[in-house]
């Protein structure tokens, strides 16, 4: 952690203040697939500008406007996000030279997890009551957004369900559950046996 002074203007408006700057660590090597999407889609302006690209925006000056953000940080946002493949850059004025930004495939795939973010927030953060709802486009009824398995449609809740190390997991890993496993199963012998 570094502390730096801020020039005029400073943090919170004040002049000459001081502010102290995180050093970012990059979550790339790990083997998890929450921290490696994390590392592309983890910074709240990228979300937001995912969220207002769902909402029809394509445009740098659209995605300022409604955002309110920095033209330097949207720039930035904006090229970490066509570089994860989140979105497309798509010239569509040669003068003056513009573009604009669109949903990729993989930036299409993000919906779900925006609905859930939705979900989350009208439940646990919005004390004024929900400010969004997803509702059904023909009926007009309010939608709950859960997670489900898309072979069973049942939804991805415990008991019923638990992470477990993939194909691509370390062999330690591999190694913790299975003695974790054993372990259990033992246990549950034991109970019956008595």
């Amino acid at each position: 952690m570094n502390v730096v002074p801020v020039g005029l203007g400073g943090a919170c408006g004040q002049r000459g203040s001081w502010v102290t700057t995180m050093h970012r660590k990059s979550f790339e090597d790990m083997n998890c697939p929450v921290a490696r999407s994390l590392e592309r889609v983890g910074e709240w302006w990228s979300i937001l500008i995912l969220r207002d690209a769902f909402a029809g925006l394509t445009r740098f000056d659209d995605f300022q406007k409604h955002l309110g953000i920095a033209p330097n940080i949207l720039t930035r946002r904006l090229a970490t996000l066509v570089d994860a493949g989140m979105m497309e850059r798509r010239s569509y004025s040669e003068r003056p030279p513009r573009d604009e930004y669109v949903l990729s495939a993989r930036g299409r795939d993000f919906h779900d997890v925006l609905l859930a973010l939705l979900a989350f927030g009208n439940r646990h953060f919005a004390p004024e009551g929900e400010s969004v709802l997803v509702v059904d486009a023909i009926t007009g009824a309010p939608a709950d957004p859960v997670v489900v398995d898309r072979r069973s449609g049942r939804r991805l809740a415990g008991p019923d369900y638990k992470l477990t190390a993939g194909p691509a997991a370390v062999a330690k890993q591999l190694a913790a559950e299975k003695q974790a496993t054993d372990a259990t199963a033992q246990l549950k012998r034991k109970e019956v046996s008595q």
